[in-house]
């Protein structure tokens, strides 16, 4: 089973990728993955970033991971591959993320785009137009430790991804906190 861990930059991806893989968990980086197998198509100089081609990626990833127990991709592009079963978009409140991206040494500009993709829920909008809603949990990662936000993934996994309601998609809502920044 392949599980995606996407989520806004920002919101925990990496750190909590790092709490499941010392859980015994493979986990793949998307990002390191695609720059060591040169999945790059090139580079998108507005945002200062490569870009990934997703479908050499998603041929990778078929190609070496479909049938094992449990692989998780991690990066914020990972809910773009088809091969994906599970996805997990990790959130993160606004002013929270301000901070985490502003501890990152991210410029205004980049900081601002992210908070606009976390505000009109980007990530969980693409996810939804590749994947079924079922399958498909939202975290809310606002004032979590890294270790609460691994253990609601693990909690997700032991409960065989059936409908737990905390963690269904749409539940959590950042639309008003644009009304903060006029």
């Amino acid at each position: 089973m392949i599980i995606a861990i996407t989520g806004t930059p920002g919101t925990g991806k990496t750190s909590i990728s790092k709490i499941l893989q010392k859980n015994g968990f493979e986990v793949i980086d998307l990002n390191k993955v695609a720059c060591e197998k040169i999945f790059l198509i090139g580079r998108d100089e507005k945002r200062d970033s490569m870009i990934v081609d997703v479908e050499k990626f998603n041929e990778h990833i078929k190609k070496n991971y479909i049938g094992k127990n449990i692989v998780f991709i991690e990066g914020h592009l990972s809910h773009l591959l088809k091969n994906v079963d599970k996805v997990i978009v990790l959130r993160c409140h606004p002013a929270e993320l301000r901070k985490n991206l502003s501890k990152k040494g991210w410029n205004a500009k980049k900081i601002k785009e992210n908070l606009e993709a976390e505000l009109l829920d980007i990530i969980l909008c693409e996810a939804v137009e590749i994947h079924p809603k079922n399958n498909i949990f939202e975290i809310d990662t606002t004032s979590k430790s890294i270790d609460a936000v691994a253990s609601s993934i693990i909690e997700i996994i032991n409960n065989k991804f059936k409908n737990m309601k905390k963690y269904n998609m749409g539940k959590i809502d950042w639309s008003e906190e644009v009304f903060n920044w006029f």
